[in-house]
């Protein structure tokens, strides 16, 4: 299956801040809020949500093409992408910006709040899908993540137009796309991924219901954090899996990448969407367990046990029947 994944890569820098965010916040005074956090520690990774997600594919055995825009800084990183499996030859390198900078401090209680420099990523509205596809002698499936606005809006329509499928990733966008913009995003999707706040998010922002977001898309996985995921169709049953049991959190940053990833090898591997949505889990709570996006190994017997732990040894044999990391 050739799966191109369109959207953000970035070097994160990760903090931590000792406290509660909700604890520093006068709620009167919220609109002249002026507030600098002390910070326990930084971790500079690397990470990007469309890096993410073909790393994590890349490490379960796939050979994800990334499509995204970085700067002359990026050959370090496009070495480790390509040792763990990943197609970076797609990538559109910017004479004169640097590649993203994701700025992000976690609290005590998991909130967080972060900034984002788009340097180099406002390029990625340059890159056409043709030519990845011409290299490649077509596209399965294009995942549209969090990007230069433009270029996701770019990147569904020529997908649309060229015939290609996709899914709609518009997570961190919602914020900052009208409603004409997310429309197009989400319009003719094969899967449409948002976790619970963005799933309130993109009906306000769409001004559609949700019967009416699940006609115009094919899946509609929605992620609930400690509470599973939940996958609807206008044209069968829900499904409704459970999250994963979770160690030690470590840091939040990039799970949702990790169970997209998850969940696409599942489709890939041809499991229904109750098994990929369990890799997915799976996948998601290994991040969490873990500081920074990228920093996890993938053993398949582990990775067995950890399914079978959760949900149960048909899963495990099932899942690990197609794995070959």
């Amino acid at each position: 299956m050739r799966i191109a994944v369109t959207g953000s890569i970035a070097t994160d820098h990760l903090m931590v801040f000792p406290g509660r965010f909700a604890d520093q916040f006068v709620e009167d005074q919220l609109e002249k809020v002026s507030l600098s956090f002390l910070v326990d520690q930084l971790d500079i990774r690397r990470g990007g949500v469309a890096a993410n997600i073909s790393f994590g594919l890349g490490s379960l055995g796939m050979t994800p093409i990334l499509v995204g825009a970085v700067g002359s800084d990026f050959e370090d990183y496009r070495s480790w992408l390509e040792r763990h499996g990943v197609d970076t030859k797609s990538v559109h390198v910017s004479q004169t910006r640097h590649t993203s900078r994701f700025l992000c401090t976690t609290d005590e209680s998991q909130a967080q709040i972060a900034s984002f420099y788009a340097g180099a990523m406002e390029e990625a509205r340059n890159i056409e899908l043709r030519a990845v596809a011409d290299r490649l002698g077509g596209l399965d499936l294009v995942v549209v993540a969090p990007n230069d606005p433009t270029a996701m809006v770019r990147h569904t329509e020529e997908c649309r137009e060229r015939g290609y499928a996709f899914a709609a990733d518009p997570s961190q966008q919602l914020a900052r796309m009208g409603r004409d913009e997310v429309r197009k995003l989400v319009d003719g999707a094969s899967y449409l991924f948002t976790n619970e706040y963005e799933t309130s998010l993109l009906l306000q922002v769409t001004g559609w219901t949700a019967a009416e977001v699940l006609g115009k898309v094919g899946r509609w996985v929605m992620t609930h954090g400690p509470d599973g995921v939940r996958i609807e169709s206008s044209e069968a049953p829900p499904v409704s899996v459970p999250a994963h049991d979770v160690g030690d959190s470590a840091d939040p940053t990039g799970v949702g990448d990790a169970f997209r990833a998850g969940f696409l090898w599942g489709v890939h591997a041809k499991l229904d969407l109750e098994r990929a949505a369990q890799v997915g889990c799976t996948l998601a709570a290994i991040v969490l367990e873990t500081v920074g996006t990228q920093e996890y190994t993938l053993d398949r017997a582990d990775f067995s046990k950890r399914v079978a732990k959760t949900y149960g040894n048909d899963a495990a044999a099932e899942i690990e029947s197609k794995l070959r990391v």
